[in-house]
Parts: structure tokens; C-alpha cells; sequence
């Protein structure tokens, strides 16, 4: 069975920001920060070399794979912020209505800066979000 690779490090949270070169992105992550520690009520903790979780869940598929992933996340990449915050769940899908300006990816919203979206609403996606990974998962 393959090893997870994206899992909890020592690596300093506010040294990995400050290595963003992109400024926008830099005061963007120091926000983003603030509200997911607010609504996930988790100090945040470098999963890999490049995403910041809140939390920490444990799931096992019907395949048997099994790991660990954090409740809410993101990484700023220099595309696009990566917001790991939603569940994909089509249910889920009217709560990206008053988000604002993104593109969705497989596991990820991704936005160009964090002015492009409603705090309010990216609030409900993630307290929605993490309600289902407490349910899902315990």
C-alpha cells in the first residue's frame, strides 16, 4: 500500500510564508491564517513542504487505504492560492454560489487573490466542510 506523502512537519509555518516571494500572496496567507484558525479553532502546521493545515482527520476508503489529512488547508502556490476547504460533494455545490471568483480543481479552489472572494461565504464552506469530515469520519 502506498505511503501518504503530504503529512505533518516540524517546518516554521511563518518562515515557509515569508519564503513567498509574491507580497499579495504573502498578506494573503497571513489572513487566510487568521480564518481558518478562527473557524477550525486549530493553530496552523505545515503538511509537506508546501500546504498549511488546520486540524487533522483520519479516513479509510473501501479500498483500505487509510491516512491522514487536515481538516482545512492551503497552499500559495505561484499560479493561484490553493484552497484545500470544500468537500467536492455535488450536495455541497450551492455553497460556491456567493464564493466570488474562482476555478475549481479536483480537490482544491484555486483564487488569484484573496480580495477575489467573500470571506463570509469561504466561512460556510469551511464550518460546512469540516461538519462533513467530523461526520464522515469521527
Amino acid at each position: 500500500m502506498a505511503k501518504n506523502k503530504t503529512m505533518p512537519t516540524e517546518v516554521s509555518v511563518s518562515s515557509f510564508i515569508e519564503s513567498v516571494e509574491n507580497e499579495q500572496k504573502k498578506a494573503d496567507s497571513y489572513r487566510i491564517i487568521e480564518l481558518m484558525s478562527e473557524v477550525s479553532g486549530f493553530q496552523p502546521k505545515m503538511w509537506g513542504p508546501s500546504i498549511i493545515g488546520f486540524g487533522e482527520y483520519h479516513y479509510t476508503y473501501k479500498s483500505g487505504h487509510s491516512g491522514s489529512a487536515p481538516l482545512l488547508g492551503f497552499s500559495p502556490r505561484k499560479a493561484a492560492i490553493s484552497l484545500y476547504v470544500f468537500t467536492g460533494l455535488e450536495s455541497h455545490k450551492y455553497l460556491l454560489k456567493d464564493l466570488g471568483k474562482f476555478k475549481m480543481g479536483k480537490a482544491c479552489i484555486y483564487i488569484k487573490k484573496l480580495s477575489d472572494i467573500d470571506e463570509q461565504a469561504l466561512r460556510s464552506v469551511m464550518e460546512s466542510t469540516i461538519g462533513f469530515l467530523k461526520k464522515t469520519w469521527g
